[in-house]
């Protein structure tokens, strides 16, 4: 079968979905209103609450909620063929992914910009509240540890993509600068610091002297540094630290001054880069040599595990997290929430897309897919290398040398992990303050005590378990914790949606719905792992650190459920204010 056609129908039903639901959905569900004055406004302070460009809101928005997620997740559920992955993605994204990033946004926007957290309290209860912050609070932690994970493998791997990823920092403050101070625009200097950027890349590609490799400076894989640690585990040490200490700085600077900026270059970068992708797709017009559905996977059932395995992509938690977090704090009208939240999911989906065409179509021969996917470990350790190398090889069709291509699509990736990542540890901030304000812990409500509590818990989190792929197997071990754990987040923000439109009278089937069917297939997945894989009594793969997680999510979201199913029985009329 040629994989454009997946490219056609794919896209085809996103196009629809954003011209036709997502505008219904604005208009008679959400009810935007362009007089609403939005918190960014109201609450203008020049750090958090600043009101921004739709564009560049957009930017920031899909950037954050990218990462490196909606590749590895589809990258790896094509185990059980591609036809199922497909599938989730393209309905996910329109029935799922859209309405939440959307509502949350819209949510938090109605309730002056706090987080679904702090909502969760006049929602459902002071007790759900807190289990609620407990559960964002493991969830952040989680994506800290697995994206800073993510990044220093790729470093390692990929040390000519490194040069590009440390000059986009500076180039974004000088734009945060001249766009903020000078009232520049912002399109133009973005577009210039992507150029450098490639061209840094295009350069370290050809030119060893420019490639960071910390491997070779440490004397080679199989040289010992010090603390026992080989050259690999020592250079990956070194990257976690110094992403943790970049995330610190980042994560406490006034957001125009990096996290917007360089989160416009970003976007920019998926257009490109999705352009480069699609392109070549068109000229290559590639065969799909995986099977749609593959009888042998057969050690991991497809269901429910597909649901979690592609979390981002599909539907997230984390984006609810980011909506209600910080760009709720940025939207300059109400009605650019539909543009920033709805529009955000589907980039998502569009990226998730491409992955699953880039590792469907990048073996010559139905076999050697099976050989490389030949279990569902082998498909979680190969999944991102495998996108990479398939991302490469349609770049071809437009003439980009496979190496180049290779260093650029590594680029991409790190940028937009790295934009999460640090998204993600402002929002650890700011949940470990909420929390240090609900018990009175006012040391905790300070942002370098909140920071630094955030770093060095996902450092330490990341670093310190042990597992099969020896020295920092924490984000290895988490990432199947975390697709689960990050599904429920999302059906605990539809919910939480859903009784917002239920108490202003609304039809609220559009949240109800996909959020039943993600409690369903997310709960008998937690159950599966917790009590029957990771139970350290019984289990048949056991492990405290899952173990201890994932139970502490399974009976928090249980209950924050039967709060809720009393909440949502409940005849409340809102009290008649702007905020709701």
């Amino acid at each position: 079968m040629n994989s454009i056609w997946l490219a056609v129908i794919g896209m085809s039903v996103f196009a629809i979905g954003y011209r036709f639901y997502s505008k219904w959905v604005a208009e008679k569900i959400y009810r935007l209103d362009p007089n609403y004055v939005t918190p960014a406004h109201r609450y203008k302070d020049g750090v958090d609450f600043v009101p921004t460009n739709k564009y560049v809101l957009w930017g920031h928005h899909f950037t954050s909620v990218a990462g490196a997620a909606p590749i590895v997740g589809p990258a790896i559920a094509v185990y059980w063929g591609w036809l199922p992955a497909f599938l989730w993605v393209i309905l996910g994204t329109v029935f799922a992914a859209g309405v939440h990033d959307f509502g949350t946004l819209v949510l938090s926007v109605r309730n002056k910009g706090q987080s679904v957290g702090t909502i969760t309290s006049k929602l459902i209860g002071k007790r759900a509240k807190i289990m609620f912050l407990f559960i964002i609070l493991i969830l952040v932690l989680m994506v800290n540890a697995v994206f800073a994970w993510v990044i220093a493998n790729l470093f390692v791997k990929f040390p000519a993509s490194v040069l590009s990823v440390f000059i986009q920092i500076p180039l974004a403050v000088w734009i945060g600068y001249a766009v903020y101070k000078r009232k520049t625009n912002m399109l133009f200097p973005s577009l210039i610091a992507l150029a450098v950027m490639y061209g840094a890349a295009v350069l370290a590609s050809r030119v060893p002297a420019l490639q960071i490799d910390l491997v070779r400076y440490f004397g080679g894989a199989d040289s010992t540094v010090m603390f026992g640690l080989n050259g690999v585990s020592m250079a990956f040490f070194v990257w976690i630290i110094i992403l943790m200490v970049y995330c610190y700085i980042a994560s406490t600077l006034p957001v125009w001054k990096l996290l917007q900026p360089r989160d416009y270059i970003n976007s920019h970068q998926l257009v490109v880069g999705l352009f480069i992708l699609y392109a070549g797709l068109v000229f290559l017009q590639p065969k799909i040599t995986a099977p749609a559905l593959n009888g042998a996977a057969s050690d991991v059932s497809w269901f429910p595990l597909l649901f979690i395995t592609i979390a981002c992509g599909a539907i997230s938690g984390f984006h609810g997290l980011v909506s209600s977090g910080t760009s709720s704090k940025q939207l300059d009208k109400e009605t650019d929430a539909r543009f920033v939240g709805y529009l955000g999911a589907v980039g998502e989906g569009i990226l998730a897309l491409i992955a699953i065409i880039a590792v469907v179509t990048l073996f010559a021969t139905k076999g050697e897919f099976v050989a490389a996917y030949g279990s569902f470990a082998a498909a979680s350790a190969g999944g991102l290398g495998n996108f990479i190398n398939g991302a490469a090889q349609l770049a071809t069709g437009i003439w980009i040398p496979a190496d180049i291509a290779s260093t650029i699509v590594s680029v991409i990736v790190v940028s937009f992990a790295a934009t999460t990542l640090d998204t993600s540890v402002r929002l650890m901030r700011y949940i470990i303050a909420e929390i240090g304000s609900e018990y009175n812990l006012k040391p905790l409500t300070k942002t370098h005590v909140a920071t630094s509590m955030a770093v060095v818990a996902s450092a330490c989190l990341v670093l310190l378990p042990k597992g099969p792929n020896g020295f920092g197997s924490g984000g290895y071990l988490l990432w199947p914790l975390f697709g689960t754990s990050n599904q429920l987040l999302a059906g605990v923000s539809l919910l939480l949606i859903s009784i917002w439109l239920k108490r202003q009278g609304r039809n609220y089937l559009v949240t109800f719905i996909p959020m039943v069917f993600l409690f369903f297939v997310t709960l008998w997945a937690m159950v599966q792992q917790v009590v029957f894989q990771w139970n350290v009594f019984s289990g048949t793969n056991p492990s405290v650190l899952l173990f201890l997680f994932g139970g502490v999510i399974l009976v928090f979201v249980l209950w924050i459920i039967v709060e809720a199913v009393s909440a949502f029985n409940r005849d409340e009329t809102p009290p008649i204010s702007q905020d709701m």
